[in-house]
This record gives C-alpha cells, structure tokens and sequence, in this order.
C-alpha cells in the first residue's frame, strides 16, 4: 500500500503543479511563461523521484509503469494498482483546480495545434525518448541514485520546452486525461493515451537490445 499511495501523491503532485502552472499563465495573462511551465514539470518530476523513489520508484505516469512491465522490470500483478493510483492523484488534482477556477475551460489540458497523426508521431516520440533515459537511470523499476532524480526531470523539462507548444508535450496518459475528463473535453484524449503507451512500449523494447544479457542496469561509465 506505500507504493501505491506513493504514486497516488507523487502523481498527484505532478497534475497539481504542471497544470497548475499552465491554469495560473491563463488566469494570470502570461505571469508564468512558457519556460516556467517547462520548469515546473521538471522541476516537480525531479522532486517526486527524490521524495518517493526508494518507495515506488516514483513512475508518475502510467505509460511508465507499462514500459517496466515490458522490460521484465515490473511485476504484472502491480499494474494496475499502479495505474489506478496515479489515475487517482491525477484526477484529483484536477478536481481541486476545477474548484479553485471553475470558469476555467480546459484545466491545463493538452490538446494538438496540428493533426492528431502529427501528435501521435511527436508524443509517441518524445515518451520514447524519456523512457529511455528513465531505464538508463532506474534499477528495476526504481529510480535511484543521486542524478536519476535530474536526468529525468532535466528530459521531462527540455521536452516540453520545444514540444509544449505543439503538443503539450504530456508524455503522460494520466497528465492529460485528468483535466479532460474534469473539464468535459475528451475530443482528442485517445492521443495522449495512445501515444505515451506506444512509445514507452517501444523504448522497452529498444533497450532491450542494448542491456546486457542477465544485467538490469547498464551502468555508465
């Protein structure tokens, strides 16, 4: 039960502060920024690894979960109490902002400024990419040691950097549907379900073939 109340609150925390960044930019016209936003995503992914990684190894996100499960990192039997919890946080969070600005339309949603096929590719991409560093710097379905915490959230932050005007740049099935179900919008939630999923999945796989055969951490050099 620690590992799932883990990710209830460390999931919780990010929806919380990531769209609470974004809702207070709209409420505010522009106070925080679009750096700031990038900031808080990473900076609270950061901070929730050192807080609850030595308890659950601090997922936040439910594509992450799936991409351990893939890599034989993660035990079947917790996956969906995994999901559940961080689906949990995440909706709550929303439901606390609802009640906080309920004249806010989208709660700090993610939605695509191009074709759903455009996001899926950059989604799907950009989930890859962090799933292969979260394996690069996990130990079973753990994030540990002293720069896990910053490799991660560096990535979280330097891709939403580039890609949160495009996309949102979620990488996150919970991140994103939490405020859409709140809100009322599910117009284009399947592709911040389906994308995340796709490429952590496929970073699992990729990784494989870089592990050493038997070895569950490459270290670095």
């Amino acid at each position: 039960m620690k590992k799932y109340l883990a990710e209830f609150i460390g999931t919780f925390a990010l929806v919380f502060c990531g769209t609470g960044a974004i809702i207070i930019d709209q409420q505010t016209h522009g106070a925080v920024g679009h750096v700031g936003i990038s900031l808080t995503f990473g900076l609270i992914v950061l901070a929730m690894i050192y807080t609850f990684g030595d308890v659950s190894g601090a997922h936040l996100n439910p594509a992450v979960s799936m991409g351990f499960w893939l890599a034989k990192r993660f035990p079947a039997a917790q996956l969906a109490p995994y999901i559940g919890a961080q689906l949990g946080g995440a909706l709550l969070a929303s439901g606390i902002w609802r009640l906080i600005f309920p004249d806010n339309t989208d709660l700090g949603g993610t939605a695509p400024m191009a074709s759903s096929a455009s996001a899926v590719a950059v989604e799907s991409i950009l989930t890859f990419l962090l799933m292969l560093v979260i394996l690069a710097v996990s130990s079973g379905s753990k994030e540990l040691g002293t720069m896990a915490g910053i490799a991660v959230g560096a990535t979280v932050g330097l891709e939403a950097l580039f890609a949160g005007p495009f996309t949102g740049a979620s990488m996150n099935p919970a991140r994103s549907l939490a405020p859409a179900l709140v809100s009322g919008d599910l117009s284009v939630v399947w592709v911040y379900v389906l994308a995340p999923v796709l490429g952590a999945l496929c970073a699992a796989l990729v990784w494989g073939y870089f592990k050493p055969r038997g070895a569950d951490h490459v270290k670095r050099p």
